[in-house]
Order: C-alpha cells, then structure tokens, then sequence
C-alpha cells in the first residue's frame, strides 16, 4: 500500500503551513487501524494539505495514494477519502468562462499556479476515477454515500455515471443512499445540458411512481433544482403530503436515527458531533436538505415557499418545524412578502418542550424587527412563564431557569412584578426580539435585566424604538454608565449604554457623559468622544452643562469629534456661530471624503439655521465619491431648501449604489411635493421583491430592518408627493 511515497521529495512540496515533509504520516494515518489517528489525519489534510479549499503542489501529488487508499477495501472510513477527493477535484474548471479565464493568465501570474493547479487535480481525479464506478455497491454504507457524488463531480463520461446511479437506485436498500443518488443524478443534469431533459423527465417519473415518499420527495427536489421554470403549480400540497407520509413512516417500529461514532479531538469530529446533536432524535433529519433544495429551485415564488413554510409549522413533527424556521430565515432576509402568520405561527414555537425549537424560533424572532409583532404575545408569555407552564418562583427554580434579580422593593426574587422569569439566555434573545419589535412591555422587563450584573449589549442597542415609555430607563442607565470604569475597554462597555442613553432622552445623565467624555484613555479615545458627543446632542438644552467641554472640543483634529461638538453645542444653547465655523473648516478643498461626510451629517441636522453654509457645501455636489454626493445633497436640502441641484444628484446615487437608498428617501420624504419627479424610482422600489440589500450568502442583523424602514420611507415620500399634487 502506498507504494512509491518514498521516493516523492516532499520536503520540497508545500501546503497551506510550509514544506509538506509531513504529508506522508498523514496518508499512513489515514490507512491506520486506530480511528482517533484516521480521523487527526483526514483532520490535517483538510487543515493543511487541502486548507479552506486550496490546491497546492502537494496536494496533487497526494492524489495517486489517495486514489489508491480508495480502491483498497481493508482501509476504514474510504468514505471520508472519496469526499476529500471529491471537494479537491470537484472545482467547475469546465465552466466556459472559467477556463477562457485560466487561458488568459500568464504563467507568471499570480492567479495562475492556483488556477493551474485546481485544473490539475480534476484532470488527474478525472483519470483515475473508474474507481468510483465500484464503489456504489460496496458493503460500507459511509462509501456508497459518498461515491455518487464523486462520480456526479468527477467522472469524464457522465452518460455512463448517470446510467449506473440510476440502476443502482433500484437495488440500493439505505435510504440516505438513495438520496445521495438521486441528489447526484440531479448534479450530472446541471452540469451537462445534453443529459438534461431526458434526466428531468426520469426524475417527474420518479417524483410520481416511487414506493418511498422520501425518495419521492428527493426526485421532486432535484427535478424542480434542475427545471426551476417548470415546477408544478400543485408543488405545497405535493411536498406536504409527502411530509406527512414520511413522518408517518418514521413512526413505525424500527425506524429512527443511527447511532454515531465517538469523536476524537479534531476539527472535523467536532462538526461531525454538531450535526449529529443537530439530527439527533429526528427520525428523518434528511428533509431539510430536501427541503432547502427545493426552496433554492422555488426562488422568487414567494407564496408558494410561505405556504410551504406555514406547512411546515403546522406539522406535528417538531423536527419539520425546526426546519421551517431556519428555512424561513433566508426566505425572510432575501424577499419581501407577507409573513404575518409565518411570525405567529413561530412565535407559537416559544413554549415547545423541545430546546432546540424554542432556540431556533428565538433566533429567528431576534432579527425580524417590527415584523416580529405578530410574536409579540408569546414573547411575553415566554419572557414570564416557562417553556411548559408558569416558572417557578424563587427557591424552586432549577439552575437553567434562574429568575430576575430582586428589585430594591420586591418580594421573593422575581415576583415583585407578578413577573416569573425563565432561564437568562433564552430570556435575552426573547427580549431582544420584543424590545426590537417596538412593543412597550419589553420597558419593565428591560428595567430588570438592568438591575442584574451583564446586560447583553443588543439590548442597549435596541432601546430607540420604545417611544416615550422608555424614559423609565434612564436612571438604571445613568447608574450603569457612572460603574464604567475608565480603562482602555471604556469603548467597548460605554458606547452601547451612551446609546441607549441617547435613546431614551437621559438627560440628567449629563454628569455621567461628561466623565466618560473627559475621561477617555488614550485607545480608541476619538470613538469613545464621538460616542458621548452624539448623546449629548440628543440631550438638547439638558446638555447646557457640557457647552465649556463642546467649545474646547470644535479644535480637535479629529473631524469626527469635532463636527459631533459642534452638532451638540448647536442643539445645547442654539447658537449656530461657533458651531457653523467650525463645520465649514471641514468644507474645505482637500479634505478627504469621510471629513466632509461628517460635517454635512452635522449640518444636515441643524437644517435652516445653517442656511450661510450653503455655498460652502455645493461643491460636494461633483464629488467623485458617492457619499460626499449624497450626504452634501442631503444637507443642501436640508439647510436651503434647493431641489434643483440636489434631486438629480440624489436620484442617480440611487441608481448607483442601493446602499444609499435610505438616506436618499429620507430626503425625498421631507421634499414632499418638490420631489414629484422621483415618483416612478420609489414606484419601482416598492414593486420589487427582492429586498434592496440582499446579499447571497451573507447577512446583517439589520438587514431586514433597514429594507422595511426603506420600504415605509417610500410610502410615506410618495403619499406626500400626491397629496402636493392631488
């Protein structure tokens, strides 16, 4: 076995952690008897020879032993080899574009030993992969799990792969098998046009004559995956009945979840005992990869992919509504839709007995906003009762279902308030969601939360869409400022609270400001000034106190200290003199572009009052950057009222980048009727589905926040432009 490693110089190779003299241990540990060495070695492989995906010069010379390794029966875990074989050679190189971009690189191109070296390995797996064929029917599940895909990714005659996964199907008794190859089936389709209508009418066959609704319900996924025009109408209440008749099956006696493999102290073990934790008690934790495939193919069918989430949620199964939340979770952040009764329906899930439910459908709620509403209610109840019925009061509540602490003039702790609470961390992400949601219940239970030793810093953040009822706060969070000690983290536990203070108008926390704000050591000090700064200016007069601090400040070198000075000393005593001054210091030719967005953010907010600054701020109107555009437009309009120069501006930056858009249609709201001829921009956002910052693959928590905020800014600039016109 193994036979010519020696003779590789492999001390002259190299992978992602220098010279590759230890990739032969690695290719012996992998063939070892011992299942701890087996997996630290597949556990190197990945981390070093194939790390986050890369190909390196050793790591093409691994392939013959690899392939070698597979072939070999007495070797354990194969399974695990073929997907590593799989994911080096399964790069898309016979992309057309792809390869017209690897052509174009010269050899001496940076790109291009990568780019070669990627088209290398599919083209040396490509050769020696006819050892997939036998792997199909090998005795070890784990193999035959693996190998359709590898053939599906790697095979160079797909024809004859597809033909032997297909005949395979019909002798193939190991259900997640079976999956795999139908799933793989569904692959070779994608990638060879020629195969693809002949396949996706086998899969409709398939869909509609197979005995296993499971698989029924794999051949519909891939069939819609690889024809997402021609997905039935009739696709809800096909999969929802296909649903049921698998959790049905799941029920009958010998069905279930295997066991799992105890995990040695490696990277992959840990992932492998995530997932496992996550399947473990579904007895068909299959369906939501089915699932998720199928939402893939539906894309922008909205409605369908609600009503097919609200299926879901209805299930008796707790493990399909699990799925539908996480499912749910990249509909909602990508589409704009109608989800009401989706909220409620996971609202529903807060008072599961299953852990992993009530943990999945508070993440869920954290990041919907005010779409949360519909929640609201069995936020509450969760927040003042447990999963399963009332908490217990004190001295009965288990550790993982501590209460509140007492208040200065409550009884038992926790019952003060009539208020049982459950355990802290489901009871911050509940919170979280209802204080998010803009539901004024939150105050009082936010009041307690700051009476204990940490608050999570997402709920200081979330205290500025509470409305007046918030005020109540202030005095917990004047205390809480003043305990902040000033060391270099002062950043890190002041900005969240001098937030929240600003949120809820705490101006008689001036005292406590000003000593963050003098007080700020030498790390991070600009931010930790800016952050006070802007507090103070939402104090108003209140903050009259801090006018000798603000005048000192209008000199710092920072533009971002010093135009938040001049924004708080404007709204402390309302004389624009000094203030403006110092504003339009930062207009001036050859400041940078953040300088100048800081001043006009600053002037924007004193609007008419800094008419004079007019002149001074034009110029920014031909800016080369985006955002000096867009924030000196904003503020031109703000402080003169002139549309002539400032809505072309404002209407090409939002073509120009949709990042933008929310400052923009604030702009436009305030115009009113003068921004009539934005009409049809704000139409056309308001008909699109697709929400203005979606990101595949990536996510903020605000994201849906800030597009439904632009969405009700829209409806408000265009009711306003009509009523001018009407």
């Amino acid at each position: 076995m193994l036979t010519g490693i020696e003779e590789v110089d492999w001390a002259s190779l190299g992978h992602a952690y220098g010279p590759a003299d230890d990739v032969p241990e690695l290719l012996r540990g992998l063939a070892s008897a011992d299942p701890a060495e087996r997996e630290t070695a597949l556990d190197g492989m990945y981390g070093a020879v194939h790390h986050q995906g890369d190909v390196y010069d050793s790591t093409l010379a691994c392939i013959p032993f690899l392939l070698e390794l597979v072939a070999d029966p007495a070797v354990q875990d194969r399974g695990c080899i073929v997907e590593l074989l799989t994911s080096i050679g399964g790069i898309e190189l016979d992309d057309d574009d792809e390869l017209d971009e690897l052509d174009e690189l010269a050899p001496d191109d940076e790109e291009f030993i990568p780019a070669a070296n990627y088209a290398m390995a599919a083209a040396a797996i490509a050769a020696g992969a006819d050892v997939f064929l036998g792997l199909v029917a090998d005795p070890d599940p784990e193999v035959r799990l693996a190998a359709p895909c590898a053939l599906a990714s790697l095979h160079p005659e797909p024809a004859r792969a597809l033909t032997l996964l297909r005949e395979r199907l019909t002798v193939e008794r190991d259900t997640e098998v079976r999956l795999a190859l139908v799933a793989a089936v569904g692959r070779i389709a994608l990638r060879h046009a020629a195969l693809r209508d002949e396949t996706v009418d086998w899969l409709d066959w398939l869909a509609r004559a197979a005995q296993d609704p499971g698989l029924r319900l794999a051949a519909l996924a891939q069939r819609a995956r690889c024809a997402p025009a021609d997905i039935p109408d009739d696709v809800v209440p096909w999969v929802t009945r296909l649903l049921e008749e698998i959790r049905a099956a799941a029920q009958r006696p010998g069905t279930g979840a295997d066991g799992h493999r105890s995990a040695a102290p490696t990277l992959i073990g840990q992932v492998r005992e995530l997932l496992e934790e996550h399947a473990a008690g579904r007895p068909a934790p299959w369906t939501e990869e089915l699932l998720r495939t199928l939402h893939t193919a539906l894309d922008d069918r909205v409605d369908d992919r609600i009503a097919l989430i609200l299926a879901q949620l209805r299930s008796p199964d707790w493990g399909q509504r699990s799925d539908a939340i996480w499912l749910c979770g990249g509909l909602i952040r990508l589409w704009r839709g109608r989800y009401e009764e989706v909220v409620r329906l996971v609202g529903a899930q807060l008072h599961d007995p299953e852990p992993r439910l009530r943990e999945a459908a508070t993440s869920f709620l954290e990041r919907l906003f005010e779409l949360g509403g519909p929640a609201a209610d069995a936020l509450v109840a969760r927040l003042t009762t447990g999963p399963a019925g009332p908490a217990p009061l004190a001295g009965t509540a288990p550790a993982d279902r501590a209460p509140f602490a007492a208040g200065p003039h409550d009884g038992p702790a926790g019952t003060g308030s009539g208020y049982a609470f459950v355990g802290r961390s489901g009871r911050d992400g509940a919170l979280l969601a209802l204080a998010r949601a803009g539901d004024t219940r939150a105050v009082p239970l936010l009041a307690r939360a700051l009476e204990e030793g940490e608050v999570r810093r997402e709920l200081l953040y979330a205290m500025d869409g509470l409305g007046p009822s918030a005020a109540m706060l202030a005095p917990l969070l004047r205390r809480r400022l003043a305990e902040v000690e000033l060391d270099e983290r002062l950043y890190d536990r002041a900005a969240p609270l001098l937030y929240a203070l600003a949120a809820v108008r705490g101006g008689q926390a001036v005292p406590e400001v000003l000593r963050v704000l003098r007080g700020a050591p030498e790390n991070r000090r600009d931010w930790v000034r800016e952050a006070a700064l802007r507090t103070l200016a939402s104090f108003g007069p209140a903050a009259r106190e801090a006018v000798p601090e603000l005048r000192r400040l209008l000199a710092a070198e920072s533009a971002a200290v010093a135009t938040a000075a001049a924004r708080a000393l404007w709204a402390a005593e309302g004389d624009t003199g000094e203030a403006l001054a110092a504003l339009e210091w930062w207009l001036r030719p050859g400041t940078s572009g953040a300088d100048w967005c800081s001043a006009a953010l600053a002037l924007a907010a004193i609007g008419p009052a800094a008419a004079s600054t007019a002149p001074a701020l034009r110029p920014g109107l031909t800016s080369r950057d985006l955002w000096v555009r867009v924030r000196t437009a904003t503020a031109l309009w703000r402080v003169s009222g002139e549309t002539g120069a400032t809505l072309p501006v404002l209407l090409a930056a939002w073509e120009e980048n949709r990042h933008a858009r929310m400052d923009i249609v604030e702009c436009l709201a305030e115009m009113g009727p003068a921004a009539a001829g934005a009409q049809l921009v704000i139409l056309t956002e308001l008909t699109r589905r697709r929400r203005h910052n979606a990101r595949e693959g990536a996510s903020g928590s605000h994201d849906i926040h800030l597009d439904e905020k632009l969405l009700t800014l829209c409806r408000a600039a265009l009711a306003r432009m009509e009523r001018g016109l009407s």
